[in-house]
């Protein structure tokens, strides 16, 4: 594998609900973040995506979000289903940033993510 191959590599950022199935819808992501900056919470909503398609229930069970990337992986469990008309229509997670050094690591994910989408940050 030569330079580049490994430099695109450890660039890379995904989002999974279950274990090794990578989840392409890119999210709309809202940042709240504390006062004083210690704190926050990062909003995750996807629009029809990928886990909620017919037939990935045999995929197995959603048991959270999993944000990886070269330095491990961000979990939280605060995930859940939007309906429409009693069809999923979406998914709505909640990740809270507990500390300065958790909103480092949040932020290196989300640039990581950013850059492997072709996302853009907008300040409210």
């Amino acid at each position: 594998m030569n330079n580049i191959e490994q430099k695109d590599k450890s660039s890379v950022a995904i989002i999974q609900f279950i274990e090794g199935i990578n989840e392409t819808v890119v999210p709309n992501v809202k940042l709240t973040r504390s006062k004083d900056g210690s704190t926050g919470t990062a909003t995750f909503r996807f629009n029809n995506p990928d886990i909620i398609q017919l037939g990935m229930e045999e995929k197995g069970d959603i048991k959270g979000m999993y944000l990886k990337d070269k330095e491990g992986v961000l979990i939280t469990t605060d995930v859940n289903a939007k309906f429409i008309n009693g069809k999923p229509k979406g998914i709505e997670c909640i990740y809270i940033i507990k500390s300065p050094n958790e909103w480092d690591r949040f932020m290196r994910f989300m640039e990581r993510y950013a850059n492997s989408n072709n996302l853009s940050f907008t300040k409210a």
